[in-house]
């Protein structure tokens, strides 16, 4: 039995990671945890009796204690709880399923405590990759990557370690607005950017996807999972999403790894790892396909990556004012209270007023996360 803890339960990749769980015998949840969706998380904790639960919001956490009164379940909120969550059980590895940087404290805190990671929360390691990696390898921890792209990149090395990657060829769907210029974008709602082609997402990632931000926060990503600069990377849009990235060796051998677009598989894959289970769903049919058809990406219409390009060559704490300047960006974008491309914007504007931090510490992170809010909220009222 193997025992596993999950954040972000009550999102796409938690309640995908709980169907693997329901499907599968010989996995047990030792801990939950979730923003404020009470009702789904009680559910949760009803069918898979977990011995922690934690909800972020104090007054929802009651509620959920009155709720599960019945239960033998200690539920927990805030940070501390999170913390708890993913690192307080006997649990052998915690999928990180939660959005944002607030997945930064209770990666570390499981980390420390020996646990491997199956990672969803790309956050980390784009604002604190130089802590968490070298922090992992000296706990003999497994970072096991749960992106369908920095999955498809970790199942193409397998067989070849000691062989050097040339290049990382990580593949991109282009969005929803592939194809579009700036000026076509400028009348973009809120419904039109969470109408992806492919892939069934949070609200967040897809509208990252839609501005290609979510490209470029892969890409930071891959370098620190992989150990390779970033003229080793290159984005390639597939627009069909049946090639989920690729690695090019020394010897001009480019290894895929292909599939339909279902999360389901590198979450099993990163629980599982290195076994192969079966996974019901579709499979691949080449007759049926037709074509697979590549393209560069439209680094001047989209804007998002070509910054998180810029964020990633000038390393230090600006990865960690992209990312911020994104998420609240999008939050605003969400509530109907900024354009869409007034995204990156407010992104470009945020990372221009930065002063750099080389080698920025957890604190420092911390607060650069906030700098960037305040600045980008003074931006918005005046």
């Amino acid at each position: 039995m193997k025992k596993i803890a999950i954040i972000g339960s009550t999102g796409s990749i938690g309640t995908q990671t709980l169907e693997i769980v329901r499907a599968n015998g010989d996995l047990q949840v030792t801990a939950l945890a979730a923003g404020s969706n009470v009702e789904l998380l009680e559910k949760q904790i009803r069918e898979f009796s977990p011995g922690i639960a934690c909800l972020w919001d104090e007054k929802k956490a009651e509620e959920l204690r009155q709720r599960t009164k019945d239960l033998p379940v200690k539920i927990l909120s805030g940070m501390e709880g999170l913390v708890e969550a993913a690192a307080g059980t006997d649990c052998e590895i915690l999928v990180t399923a939660v959005v944002g940087m607030i997945g930064i404290r209770p990666t570390i805190a499981a980390i420390e405590a020996g646990k491997d990671i199956a990672l969803a929360n790309k956050e980390t390691l784009v604002t604190a990759g130089h802590l968490i990696m070298p922090l992992a390898k000296k706990k003999g921890v497994q970072i096991l990557p749960v992106d369908s792209e920095h999955s498809a990149i970790f199942q193409c090395l397998q067989g070849n370690e000691g062989n050097r990657i040339h290049k990382i060829l990580l593949t991109a769907s282009g969005g929803p607005f592939r194809g579009r210029t700036r000026k076509e974008m400028e009348g973009v709602r809120p419904e039109d950017a969470l109408k992806h082609p492919n892939w069934a997402m949070g609200s967040k990632i897809t509208i990252d996807s839609s501005t290609m931000v979510n490209k470029g926060l892969e890409v930071m990503e891959a370098r620190w999972l992989f150990d390779v600069d970033l003229e080793q990377i290159q984005v390639v849009v597939q627009p069909q999403s049946i090639i989920h990235s690729m690695v090019e060796f020394e010897d001009g051998a480019v290894m895929a790894q292909l599939g339909t677009p279902d999360m389901r598989l590198p979450i099993q894959y990163a629980l599982y790892y290195p076994e192969r289970r079966f996974l019901a769903g579709e499979r691949l049919d080449f007759w049926k396909m037709g074509q697979i058809t590549f393209e560069a990406p439209d680094l001047e219409n989209f804007r998002g990556l070509a910054l998180a390009l810029r964020a990633c060559r000038e390393g230090g704490s600006v990865p960690t004012v992209f990312n911020a300047a994104n998420e609240l960006a999008v939050h605003l974008f969400l509530k109907g209270e900024i354009s869409y491309l007034a995204i990156t914007d407010l992104i470009e504007k945020a990372m221009d007023h930065h002063q750099r931090m080389a080698e920025p510490k957890l604190d420092d992170i911390l607060n650069t996360e906030q700098e960037t809010y305040d600045y980008i909220n003074r931006q918005f009222r005046a």
